[in-house]
C-alpha cells in the first residue's frame, strides 16, 4: 500500500470537527464518482425503450387487464382506477421510472433502530409513499383542472420534437440533476442537508418519484391522463395518479422487503454497521441513476427527433 493510499484511508476514517463521529468520505471517492458516471452514461446508451415500453410494459398490462391496454377504451371509474395501478406496475422498468431503484439505499438508512424486520420495512416505505403521494395527488388534481392546455397532453411539435417530449426532457433533466446532486452530497462532495435526516431524504426521494408523472410520456400513462381529464373530476385525477405511482413502486418495495425480511433485518444491520459502506452504496446509486436520467432525457431523446446526436444501438 502506498503512502497516498494510507493517507486516503486515514482521511476517510477521520472525524470531521463539524460532524463528529461521521466519516469524511469514502476511500477513493474520485473512482466511485467516475465509475458511477460511466455506469449512468453506458446505461443510457444500452437502454432499449422499445423492449421496456412495448415488450415488458404492454405485455404485463395486457396480461393483468385481460385485454389490449393501449387500444381498448377505459370504461368507467373503477376500470380507470384499475388501469392506473396496472399501467403504473407495467411501467416499472421504463426510462421515466427506473431511477427509483436509487431509493433502495436511502430506504435502508431510514429503517431506524427498530429490531423487528417488519417495522424496519414499513417505516421507510411509509415515508417514501408519503412524499410520492403528496406530489402525484397534487399533480393529478391540478392536471384535470388545467386539462388539454398542458404541454404533456399536446399533440403539437416544435422543430420536429413533440411538445410533450420537450416537457419530459425538461422535467427529467431537473429530476436527474436532483438525484445526481443527492448522490454527490451523500459522498460528501457537496453539502448534505440530509446527513442527519435519513427520513427527510426518503421523503424527498418519494416526492421525486411522484414527480416522474409530470414528465412521463409513457403511452399508457398518456391514455390514463386523457381519461382523467375527460372525467372532469379532479379527485378522480388525484386518485388515479396516486394509484399510478403506487404501481410504480411495487417492485422496488418487493425487492426491499425481500432484503429485509429474508435476512431478518440483517441486511440493514450490515449496511448500517459501516457508515462508509452506506455512503458508497447510496451515493453511487443516486449518482449513476441521476446521470442516466440526465443523459437519456436531455441528450438521447432529443437526438431521436433530430435535435443533436447520440449513439444508437442496432436494436433501438
Amino acid at each position: 500500500m502506498t503512502n497516498l493510499e494510507v493517507l486516503e484511508m486515514v482521511e476517510a476514517r477521520t472525524a470531521d470537527p463539524h460532524d463528529a463521529g461521521q466519516p469524511v468520505r469514502p476511500v477513493r471517492t474520485g473512482r466511485i464518482v467516475g465509475w458511477s458516471v460511466a455506469a449512468g452514461v453506458v446505461l443510457s446508451v444500452l437502454w432499449s425503450y422499445h423492449f421496456v415500453d412495448a415488450v415488458i410494459g404492454d405485455n404485463v398490462a395486457n396480461a393483468l387487464l385481460g385485454r389490449d391496454a393501449r387500444d381498448t377504451a377505459i370504461a368507467g371509474t373503477a376500470a380507470g382506477l384499475l388501469f392506473a395501478f396496472v399501467s403504473g406496475l407495467a411501467g416499472t422498468f421504463t426510462a421515466c421510472n427506473i431511477a427509483m431503484a436509487a431509493s433502495v439505499g436511502p430506504l435502508s438508512q431510514a429503517g431506524g433502530s427498530q429490531r423487528q424486520p417488519l417495522l424496519m420495512l414499513l417505516r421507510p416505505v411509509g415515508w417514501l409513499t408519503l412524499g410520492m403521494v403528496v406530489v402525484s395527488a397534487t399533480y393529478g388534481f391540478v392536471g384535470v383542472l388545467v386539462g388539454d392546455s398542458l404541454p404533456q397532453l399536446s399533440t403539437e411539435t416544435v422543430g420536429g420534437m413533440p411538445v410533450r417530449i420537450i416537457q419530459s426532457s425538461v422535467v427529467f433533466g431537473i429530476i436527474g440533476l436532483a438525484l445526481a446532486g443527492l448522490g454527490l452530497a451523500t459522498l460528501r462532495l457537496l453539502p448534505d442537508p440530509f446527513a442527519h435526516r435519513p427520513v427527510a431524504r426518503v421523503v424527498v426521494l418519494g416526492a421525486l418519484i411522484g414527480g416522474f408523472l409530470i414528465g412521463r410520456p409513457y403511452p399508457l400513462f398518456n391514455k390514463l391522463f386523457h381519461w382523467a381529464v375527460d372525467t372532469g373530476a379532479p379527485l378522480y385525477g388525484a386518485a388515479a395518479f396516486v394509484l399510478q405511482s403506487l404501481g410504480n413502486i411495487v417492485v422496488v418495495t418487493a425487492i426491499f422487503a425481500a432484503l429485509v425480511l429474508l435476512t431478518r433485518g440483517g441486511f440493514l444491520r450490515w449496511l448500517a454497521g459501516d457508515p462508509v459502506r452506506t455512503m458508497t452504496i447510496t451515493g453511487s446509486l443516486l449518482l449513476a441513476l441521476g446521470v442516466f436520467t440526465i443523459v437519456y432525457w436531455v441528450v438521447r431523446v432529443p437526438a431521436i427527433f433530430g435535435v443533436g446526436w447520440f449513439p444508437t444501438m442496432p436494436y433501438n
